[in-house]
């Protein structure tokens, strides 16, 4: 991950929950300790009993007041309450809390799945405002987000009530709106929302894109904001000035200057692309200097540009396991090339022969990924290995025994174990056009 600014946005204090109830449902003096144990480390008494006056307590309403901005008096006043009442993230405001997870992940790309969802909206508006807040952080940092559909992923989020599992229970409506867990193994980065609240895409309920927003900001190390204008901020207020700058009528990511015109038509019976490739369950699709990633043929909108992940594309490449690169880039005559082949038109890896295939110009090559050497009696011609399909590959994808070529605006379907062309149909329909 690249230094500066990015690096800055996610060294951050990581997220743990005390073992205590979440928020409070009145005015009560058991209700203001409560918050002030579950969010400022309010020291628990073996009595139970914690008096109004006692030094501890004043110090911890002291330090809320100081957080919020408050007059810090020690007093409950009215303004102290009412913030008290506000619903909130369920993450602590203090740094005694932070636990021995790490601070940030140690990778560029961030799995996530979605296993339980809200009653309230479309699954397919969920979906679209969760994706909405990860982009934000991909804006914002060097950080790519591939969605799983099965098995465990760095981010699980789900929705949920009360008791669930985590120690931390749901309070039913308002109060505690969510929490998420930091970087780390096992729980961390996991997501909850709470689904007794009533979760909307505008600004009445609580509006699911600027929580969840919040929230993955929690799941990628960051900690709470001093700062009322700040998406870390504890609060919900509906951040109506961050709510401004998106226009719900449209995507924003398909319009303005956010990303390049060629992903604005991305339906064009013309798109061709550079380069494809699988990590885990995720297809990216590389143009000029930008990628994107899909899920078969539904939709991740995740455009960003490629030297997030790869700083410079020449006559190198980068070995790449699981979610983020490993080592410093090689020559391409690592694999046994000439010094005369300075680039590759597509590679894609077979893996019931263990062979990894480069297509270069009219040829193509077959490298032995277990002896790690170049096949014997390579190259050979495109048109003879692989009949039908006669013209210069852009990409390659390997799937359930069918080779995808990308040529130009189509693709071949092609049945490797056959040897012959079985379909083709149009880039794009990968985009889900």
């Amino acid at each position: 991950m690249s230094e500066g600014t990015i690096h800055k946005i996610l060294v951050a204090i990581p997220v743990h929950y005390p073992n205590s109830k979440i928020f409070f449902k009145d005015s009560s003096l058991l209700s203001e300790i409560e918050y002030l144990q579950k969010f400022y480390n309010l020291p628990k008494k073996p009595s139970g009993r914690i008096r109004r006056s006692g030094p501890s307590f004043t110090s911890k309403v002291k330090d809320m007041q100081s957080f919020f901005g408050l007059n810090a008096t020690g007093v409950l006043d009215s303004e102290t309450l009412e913030v008290m009442r506000s619903p909130r993230c369920g993450v602590p405001d203090v740094e005694e809390y932070s636990n021995a997870q790490g601070t940030r992940w140690n990778k560029n790309i961030i799995t996530y799945r979605y296993l339980l969802y809200t009653r309230d909206l479309p699954r397919s508006t969920v979906d679209f405002l969760l994706e909405t807040a990860f982009r934000v952080w991909a804006r914002a940092s060097s950080l790519t987000f591939v969605r799983m559909h099965s098995h465990n992923a760095d981010i699980m989020v789900e929705f949920v009530t009360s008791d669930h599992g985590d120690l931390y229970p749901f309070d039913g409506p308002r109060g505690t709106l969510a929490h998420a867990f930091g970087p780390g193994l096992g729980v961390g980065g996991d997501t909850h929302f709470d689904d007794d609240e009533r979760w909307t895409t505008g600004k009445t309920g609580f509006n699911l894109h600027v929580v969840a927003a919040h929230e993955f900001g929690h799941a990628l190390g960051l900690k709470h904001s001093r700062n009322p204008e700040s998406l870390m901020y504890p609060t919900y207020k509906g951040h109506s000035n961050y709510l401004s700058r998106y226009n719900w009528s449209s995507h924003p990511w398909l319009s303005g200057s956010l990303f390049p015109q060629l992903m604005q038509k991305k339906c064009a019976p013309d798109l061709t692309f550079d380069a494809v490739t699988t990590i885990g369950e995720a297809t990216f699709f590389f143009r000029k200097r930008y990628f994107d990633n899909f899920h078969s043929k539904e939709i991740t909108h995740m455009f960003n540009l490629i030297q997030y992940i790869l700083p410079l594309i020449e006559s190198i490449f980068w070995t790449v396991k699981g979610s983020f690169a490993k080592g410093k880039p090689r020559s391409l005559s690592h694999f046994g090339f000439p010094a005369s082949v300075q680039d590759i038109d597509a590679a894609v890896h077979i893996v019931k022969t263990g062979r990894t295939l480069f297509f270069i110009q009219d040829n193509y090559w077959s490298y032995n990924e277990n002896r790690r050497v170049m096949d014997f009696g390579y190259p050979k011609n495109i048109s003879e290995g692989f009949p039908g399909v006669n013209a210069t590959i852009n990409a390659a994808v390997y799937k359930e025994g069918l080779i995808y070529f990308f040529v130009g605006p189509q693709v071949y379907k092609y049945d490797y174990t056959h040897k012959h062309v079985v379909g083709v149909e149009k880039a794009n329909s990968w985009l889900g056009c």
